[in-house]
């Protein structure tokens, strides 16, 4: 609640006290006590906070109701017996995520939280709805039943997999990664991770190629050894003329690696070996090479955003949540070159050429006048 002005807030009187002890015991009266079996248990807000406000004894004793699970997606287990209503995940998917596909439908004691004609949640950011739920309703489906919290050793690190580089905690069992949340850091990524952040660990040890595969007569993929693998890439090569085969060799490659690479393609009497590199040089003695104009959370005070070329709601989608909450709040006005793109958010489509970027940059283009515009407003004040 807004705290206006004048008004006096007592949080530790005897009064407050009983009043939440009521809330609890109202909350409770259907919230089943399954904390054994709950893979929120450890960390759920609702067992803290009653343990400090909940009375020992109960004054209802109806029969708990009893609520079908829905399905979110293969991300976000769903267990809604346990919901109670508090709606923070409605109201993260539709004010920070902008996905308006969760909801609540019923009256009364018939109210539930639900996706709207069944659909599941597919924006960036939905595995976030399991870090703000304050009890067992949403939990993590890929980790479920798979540890507990005291179990863990949290490890502070950072994501790569995004480009602003969000701050997470990695949550490990010995030498295995169980999960991983995000950190709170407002001026990267607030408390948000992509769920591509989120659920990368996976593939260290699922879906993971461990032996060569070759395909069968039916077409299926069946494991092999190394020896016919290595004779099956051996005869490949043989059966293709050198001048039809070229190397292309990224900059991650090790130097052994490239070397025996090379040596291979010699043999074979190839010469089309090529070396790619993005070419990128730092100077780390001009600041401006590595630094931004503006911090991360500087769009939030941005009067104009140009996006050339990119996709943020995929590329980034945690500072894409921040374009959006600039949108919304500060009226930032946005505008794209590239391909349009559904980013949750109004933004003006410039088009696809590279021609109206050299528009823009020549000021030509009628776009230009909102950046003259801005530049001169910051130009005055500070003068």
């Amino acid at each position: 609640m807004p705290v206006m002005a004048g008004m006096k807030i007592f949080t530790k009187s005897e009064k407050t006290k009983v009043a939440r002890g009521g809330v609890m015991e109202f909350l409770l009266a259907n919230h089943p006590l399954d904390c054994p079996i709950c893979d929120q248990g450890g960390e759920c807000d609702l067992q803290d906070i009653s343990e400090i406000y909940g009375y020992r004894h109960s004054r209802f004793f109806e029969f708990k109701r009893g609520v079908e699970d829905k399905n979110f997606g293969p991300l976000v287990k769903t267990t809604m017996t346990r919901c109670i209503h508090c709606t923070r995940c409605v109201r993260f998917t539709e004010e920070v995520a902008g996905d308006f596909h969760i909801g609540t439908a019923g009256r009364g004691r018939s109210t539930e939280i639900t996706t709207y004609i069944e659909n599941l949640l597919t924006n960036e950011l939905s595995a976030n709805v399991v870090d703000l739920c304050p009890v067992g309703a949403l939990t993590n489906l890929p980790y479920a039943f798979k540890a507990r919290p005291w179990e863990l050793k949290q490890t502070h690190s950072i994501d790569i997999f995004e480009p602003i580089i969000p701050v997470i905690q990695i949550d490990s069992r010995g030498a295995e990664v169980m999960r991983i949340l995000p950190r709170v850091h407002e001026e990267v990524n607030e408390e948000w991770i992509s769920d591509k952040s989120r659920f990368a660990y996976d593939g260290i040890k699922r879906q993971r190629l461990n032996v060569p595969m070759s395909k069968d007569q039916n077409g299926n993929y069946v494991d092999i050894d190394w020896e016919t693998a290595l004779e099956k890439a051996a005869n490949a090569f043989l059966n293709v003329n050198s001048k039809d085969i070229a190397v292309m060799i990224g900059d991650q490659a090790c130097l052994e690696s490239i070397t025996a690479l090379r040596d291979l393609m010699h043999r074979l009497n190839v010469e089309d070996l090529e070396f790619k590199s993005n070419g990128l040089r730092v100077d780390p003695s001009i600041r401006s090479g590595f630094l931004m104009n503006s911090r991360l959370r500087g769009v939030e005070d941005a009067d104009l955003l140009l996006l050339v070329g990119t996709n943020p709601k995929v590329e980034s989608p945690v500072f894409n949540a921040r374009i959006r909450k600039a949108v919304i709040k500060n009226n930032l006005q946005v505008g794209l070159l590239g391909s349009a793109y559904d980013l949750n958010y109004e933004y003006e489509h410039l088009g696809t050429s590279p021609k109206t970027l050299i528009d823009i940059l020549d000021g030509k283009h009628p776009f230009c006048s909102r950046i003259s515009n801005v530049f001169l407003y910051h130009f005055t004040t500070i003068v």
